[in-house]
C-alpha cells in the first residue's frame, strides 16, 4: 500500500488519486461485505417463508439504531484523533480511543438490557404485524445479545480506519462477515433452527470482529487500546458529540425512517414490507461502495484540515464526488434493467416482485445524486462543522423522509411508499448545493 512512508507523510504529500483508492479499497471491501451479511439473513430466511423475511426486514430497522450508537462514538472519536495526528498531538489522540471506546461498550449495553426489558413493545414499535410478531420477537431477542460487540466493533473499526489504517479495520469485518455467512444456512437449515439461527449467526459474527478488532489496536501505527488513559471528561463527550452526531443523527433518523416504512408497507400486506426491506437491502449493496469510498476521503480530509492543507482537501472532495457519481449512474442503468431478476434472488413470491420491482426502480433513479450528498456529509463532519453535517445528515432520512413517507401515501397510496426515498434524495441534494457553496467558501488554509 504505503510501504515505507508513515501515515501522515503519505496522506499529506501523495497524489490524492493514488491517496484515495488505497485507503477507500479496504473500507469498500468491508462495506460490502458488511452490507452482504446484512443480506445473507434475508436471503437464506426468505427461503423460509414472507412472514421470516419481513421479520428479518423489522428487525433491521433497530440494527440501524445499534449501528448508530457505534458510528456516534466511532466517528465522534476516530475525527478527533484524525485531527489530532494531522496536527502531530498523538498523546491526545491515545486518550481519546480509550475513552470513546469504553462509552461505546457502555451504551451498547445499555441497549442489550433496555431490548430485553422492553421485547414485545419495542417489537411492535417497530413494524411487527401480529402474523410476524412471533418471528420478530425470536430474532430480536437473539440479536440483542451482540449489540455491544456491534457497537465496540464499529467503534474500532472507525477508529482504525481514521487512523490510515483501512487495511487493519477490514480484517476484523471482513472475517466476521464471513463467518456469518457460512453460518447462516448451517443454522437455519442444518440444525433446522429457522430464523432464530439467523439471529445466531450474526451475533457469533459480531462477537469475532470485536476480538479480532481489538487485537488490531496493537498492530503497526495503530493506537492501542489502554485502559488506563481512560479519560471520561466533558471536553472529551463534546468532542465526541460535534465529531459523532452527524453519524447518530444520519444512522437514528435511518432507524426511524425504516420503521415508518415498514408501518407504512404494513398497510398493504406482508408482501409488501418484505418487498420493501429487500429493496433496502439492494440499494445499501450499492451505496456501501459510495459510503466506502467516503470513508477513504475522510482520513485525508482529516490530517490536511489538521495540517491546514485546505487546497489539498478541497481537491481530493471533487476527486471522490466524481468517482462516485460515474458508478452509480452504471448501477442505475443496470439495477433498471435487471430489477425483476434481483428481487427474485431473495423471494421467488409474485406479489413480493411486483412491488419490489416499482419500488427499486424509483430508488435508483436518484442514486447518482447520493455522491455529492454523501461526501458533503462526511466533510462537514470530519472538519467539525457541527452544524452543516447535522443538517446535510439529517436530510436524507429524516428532514424529507419522515414527512414525505406520512404524506406520500395518502396521495398516491403503495406508489407513495415506493417512491419516498427517491423523492427525499431529491430534496437533499437541493439542500446539500448551497450548503456546501457556503462550507467551501470558509474553509481556509
Amino acid at each position: 500500500m504505503h510501504a515505507g512512508t508513515d501515515n501522515y507523510t503519505y496522506l499529506t504529500t501523495a497524489p490524492i488519486r493514488r491517496v484515495i483508492p488505497t485507503m477507500a479499497i479496504p473500507t469498500i471491501i468491508s462495506m460490502l461485505v458488511t452490507a452482504l451479511y446484512n443480506m445473507a439473513d434475508t436471503f437464506f430466511v426468505g427461503k423460509l417463508d414472507t412472514q421470516s423475511t419481513a421479520a428479518v426486514g423489522v428487525v433491521f430497522s433497530l440494527m440501524f439504531f445499534v449501528q448508530a450508537t457505534g458510528f456516534f462514538f466511532g466517528h465522534g472519536s476516530g475525527n478527533y484523533i484524525s485531527r489530532e495526528l494531522g496536527a502531530r498531538c498523538h498523546d491526545n489522540a491515545a486518550r481519546m480511543a480509550v475513552t470513546g471506546f469504553c462509552f461505546s461498550l457502555l451504551a451498547g449495553t445499555l441497549i442489550t438490557v433496555a431490548g430485553w426489558i422492553f421485547l414485545n413493545p419495542l417489537s411492535l414499535l417497530l413494524g411487527a404485524t401480529p402474523t410476524i410478531l412471533p418471528h420478530t420477537r425470536q430474532y430480536l431477542g437473539i440479536v440483542l445479545f451482540g449489540a455491544p460487540f456491534l457497537t465496540g466493533s464499529l467503534t474500532l473499526n472507525n477508529q482504525l480506519r481514521l487512523q490510515g489504517n483501512a487495511s487493519f479495520a477490514m480484517v476484523g469485518i471482513v472475517t466476521g462477515a464471513i463467518l456469518n455467512v457460512g453460518l447462516d444456512p448451517l443454522f437455519i437449515f442444518v440444525c433446522h433452527w429457522g430464523v432464530a439461527g439467523a439471529a445466531l449467526a450474526t451475533v457469533t459474527g459480531q462477537v469475532v470482529s470485536f476480538l479480532i478488532l481489538f487485537l488490531m489496536t496493537r498492530r503497526g501505527e495503530n493506537i492501542a487500546i489502554r485502559f488506563r488513559l481512560f479519560s471520561p471528561s466533558w471536553s472529551a463527550f463534546k468532542e465526541i458529540f460535534f465529531g459523532g452526531s452527524p453519524s447518530l443523527c444520519r444512522q437514528g433518523l435511518l432507524c426511524l425512517a425504516t420503521m415508518m416504512l415498514n408501518h407504512a408497507a404494513g398497510n398493504y400486506g406482508d408482501a409488501a414490507i418484505a418487498a420493501m426491506s429487500i429493496v433496502n437491502r439492494i440499494t445499501m449493496m450499492v451505496m456501501a461502495v459510495v459510503i466506502g469510498l467516503g470513508q477513504g476521503f475522510q482520513p485525508l480530509c482529516g490530517f490536511c484540515f489538521g495540517a491546514r492543507l485546505i487546497p489539498r482537501l478541497k481537491r481530493a472532495y471533487w476527486f471522490t464526488i466524481a468517482v462516485g457519481t460515474t458508478f452509480l449512474i452504471v448501477c442505475t442503468v443496470v439495477g433498471w434493467l435487471l430489477s425483476d431478476h434481483l428481487i427474485g434472488i431473495f423471494r421467488d413470491d409474485a406479489e413480493v416482485i411486483a412491488i419490489g420491482i416499482v419500488a427499486l426502480r424509483w430508488q435508483i433513479s436518484t442514486l447518482p445524486l447520493n455522491s455529492f450528498i454523501m461526501t458533503s456529509n462526511m466533510l462537514t463532519q470530519t472538519c467539525r462543522k457541527p452544524v452543516a453535517a447535522n443538517l446535510l445528515a439529517s436530510a436524507r432520512s429524516g428532514l424529507f423522509f419522515v414527512p414525505l413517507i406520512l404524506i406520500l401515501p395518502h396521495f398516491f397510496g403503495l406508489m407513495g411508499v415506493e417512491m419516498c426515498q427517491a423523492v427525499s434524495d431529491f430534496c437533499s441534494f437541493t439542500l446539500s448545493v448551497p450548503v456546501m457553496g457556503y462550507t467551501l467558501r470558509r474553509l481556509r488554509g
